[in-house]
């Protein structure tokens, strides 16, 4: 049986995400949205600014009221991380989650967000740039031989030093707790990873660039690169795997047109991943368009295939 492929699947559940899925949704397209609400931004935030909000709301009651008009609509919220994305073969998109799972999709909105989360210990802001990277999948191949580290408990520290166990001599993984899928510790359980769990980072040591990593239980760690990887994997990395194309200045977010579009036939952007003003009223916008876009090209595919 030939695997049938969703329409749209939506990479984050904030705001621009959860829009773009009622939106896509009512144009008749299949949908999934991939994400933790937990995750998002505006989920701890206090609303006050946002048009028909009167007095101030917890970001959480309205993502709540969202998820809840997202499901009846018709959606799937799948609550895993993506860690990898490929064009597949035949057209469309891979997306792997953190369970193992693959989806098939026809089009994709990257909606996750912009924010790297930093460690804030001493060193970090010196050394960012010379050994300190927020990115495996953009950095990885300058550590080829080298000793390397990351830090983090959620999937995309996990897959990144997974991932840099094909480039590194030696890979380490400081973890307060891990919170990953028992498929994920399964892979870490098997791989040369060296992981230094109920630790974490209270310096990194360097100059001109990084040579060590010293650990709050007073253990040091002499690398090379270290890779802060807190919580899913960012925008950036997603964007990188794939070939988007990021603004030319700054390189902080991703170049959309009017309809959202990316570079790349078939890939959206929308909310802070695509640039500012970071505001709830600018992501919810960006989500709308999205959304309608993606779900008029996953249309176009189907009924030039015949299958509409």
């Amino acid at each position: 049986m030939t695997e049938q492929p969703i329409d749209v699947v939506i990479v984050g559940a904030g705001p621009a995400g959860l829009q773009a899925a009622v939106h896509a949704v009512r144009k008749k397209a299949s949908v999934v949205v991939l994400g933790k609400p937990g995750q998002s931004s505006i989920w701890r935030a206090h609303v006050e600014n946002y048009l028909c909000v009167d007095g101030v709301v917890e970001g959480k009651e309205l993502l709540a009221v969202a998820l809840k008009q997202v499901k009846r609509f018709g959606a799937e919220l799948i609550e895993e991380d993506v860690l990898h994305i490929a064009e597949a073969e035949g057209g469309g998109f891979r997306v792997r989650i953190e369970s193992g799972r693959e989806l098939l999709a026809r089009t994709l909105i990257l909606a996750t967000g912009t924010s790297r989360k930093k460690l804030k210990v001493k060193g970090e802001k010196e050394l960012t740039g010379r050994g300190v990277s927020y990115c495996v999948d953009c950095d990885a191949n300058f550590y080829r031989g080298a000793k390397v580290a990351v830090v983090g408990n959620e999937s995309a520290a996990v897959d990144g030093a997974l991932t840099l166990t094909k480039y590194a001599a030696e890979v380490h993984l400081v973890a307060k707790a891990l919170e990953i899928s028992p498929v994920l510790r399964e892979k870490l359980a098997a791989s040369p990873v060296q992981l230094h769990e109920g630790a974490w980072v209270s310096e990194i040591e360097g100059e001109n660039a990084v040579t060590g990593l010293l650990l709050d239980q007073g253990e040091r760690l002499a690398v090379d690169g270290v890779f802060i990887e807190l919580g899913a994997k960012g925008a950036m990395g997603l964007a990188a795997i794939l070939g988007v194309m990021l603004d030319s200045e700054t390189f902080s977010y991703i170049e959309t047109n009017k309809q959202q579009e990316t570079n790349i036939p078939g890939i959206y952007a929308a909310g802070d991943i695509a640039g500012p003003p970071w505001q709830m009223a600018k992501a919810v916008g960006d989500g709308c368009v999205a959304g309608w876009e993606a779900a008029n090209y996953a249309n176009r595919q189907k009924r030039e295939a015949g299958q509409d």
